[in-house]
């Protein structure tokens, strides 16, 4: 499917602006900021400017009904030249992910040689391996046993003191009281049948004094996917509730935390998974031209002198996560 527009200098300079008016209002949209979402987008965009008008309708603030076109792509179809995937980690670092200089996993959460650490939810291991790097004793967990065993696989040789897998749903999780100083699960209790239940466990297995750091889809991100998404992005397995902000908190306090800081991210990926379904079949299409283009125009805003401010000014405007760092008394 051919990309309609790419990025230029005007177009970079309107980010600049975009984010110095959203800094300027104290973090209210502008409508420049629907502008750049959209201007690169595919020939029919109109399905996502009206979500992102309905999106946005509290604001009185519109997009425009038609797009600019602007000049024309460069060549990123030869996927040996150019690898997206790369951008992602590139948006983490840049949101507060896997600092080494400091050695906080996200902002505000240090790890240490010291540590023992539970990841529950661990995925692909792209936590599990920053903790590795640390030092630190690891536990990880997930109900997938494919998913285990690729961390499994990735941490054999780190510079983790110790690593354990666990295959589990967490309910319970077969582990000692107060066991851990660190406990992480990101995107994670958005999928489960009993958040209560999951956070209390989670609670349970941390010493006092423990850190625990908490990320779930943020409701912004997920009101765009119930427009454009397959409907079994909704359906169990996978995301079967919106966790509203204040939600979110009540739940990690009534398991027991207490929350010391809130934050957000993930701009980046709000509108990746955005383009992702708009060239859905019937099957995953991990690759497609829309995907590339955003992940390119990404990777030039980071490589911009002021990028690391305006991206953060735009992960405060629309972004793909909420997070919570909390503490056990």
């Amino acid at each position: 499917m051919a990309i309609r527009g790419r990025i230029n200098a005007q177009f970079l300079a309107q980010f600049q602006r975009c984010a110095r008016s959203v800094i300027k209002e104290d973090g209210h949209y502008d409508s420049a900021i629907k502008e750049l979402i959209i201007s690169f987008l595919l020939p029919d965009t109109h399905m996502l400017i009206d979500v992102f008008n309905r999106l946005f309708r509290s604001n009185k603030v519109l997009l425009p009904e038609s797009v600019p076109v602007a000049a024309a792509a460069p060549d990123v179809s030869n996927p040996e030249s150019f690898n997206p995937y790369t951008v992602h980690g590139k948006s983490m670092q840049a949101s507060g992910w896997f600092n080494h200089e400091t050695g906080e996993l996200f902002r505000g959460f240090p790890v240490s040689e010291a540590d023992v650490i539970l990841d529950v939810g661990c995925g692909g291991g792209g936590n599990a391996n920053f903790c590795a790097s640390r030092g630190a004793h690891i536990v990880f967990a997930d109900i997938d046993s494919k998913m285990v065993a690729e961390t499994e696989r990735i941490l054999k040789n780190s510079a983790a003191r110790k690593i354990e897998a666990i295959v589990t749903d967490a309910n319970p999780l077969p582990l000692p009281d107060g066991m851990f100083t660190r406990i992480v699960s990101t995107e994670v209790i958005e999928h489960v049948d009993d958040p209560s239940s999951f956070l209390k466990e989670l609670a349970r297995v941390g010493k006092s004094g423990a850190l625990y750091l908490l990320a779930v889809p943020d409701p912004a991100a997920e009101e765009i996917y119930k427009q454009v998404a397959h409907p079994s992005y909704f359906e169990h397995p996978n995301h079967i509730r919106v966790i509203e902000h204040t939600e979110f908190e009540r739940l990690v306090a009534d398991a027991g935390l207490e929350v010391v800081a809130r934050d957000s991210y993930g701009i980046y990926f709000t509108i990746w998974w955005a383009l992702y379904w708009a060239d859905w079949q019937d099957g995953p299409t991990p690759r497609h031209p829309a995907l590339d283009a955003w992940a390119t125009t990404w990777d030039a805003l980071l490589k911009c002198k002021d990028g690391l401010r305006i991206t953060s000014a735009l992960d405060k405007a629309l972004p793909k996560s909420q997070l919570l760092i909390a503490r056990k008394p």
